[in-house]
């Protein structure tokens, strides 16, 4: 019951804790990807290695979306921004 002054302090209490422990959580979280970037790991996502001269090539001669990433093996997106040279 938080609308006695007894509640209120019981539930301050019990957000002050688990304000803490979040922040300890983060804390070991941080250390670990600290860790692992020291040890070398790669965070995130892989990057796609995209034939943007290719997909162009595929493009001029008529073939759709849908069969140059099928050929490719490209996604559209990845594909579109391969054209673009944004990849």
């Amino acid at each position: 019951d938080t609308t006695t002054p007894a509640g209120k302090m019981v539930f301050t209490f019990l957000a002050a804790v688990a304000e803490f422990e979040r922040e300890l959580i983060r804390e070991r979280v941080k250390a670990g990807i600290k860790a692992a970037r020291d040890k070398g790991r790669k965070m995130g996502r892989p990057k796609v290695e995209a034939n943007g001269s290719e997909v162009a090539r595929l493009r001029a001669q008529g073939f759709s979306w849908a069969s140059v990433c099928q050929k490719t093996g490209l996604s559209k997106g990845t594909a579109q921004r391969a054209i673009r040279g944004k990849i």
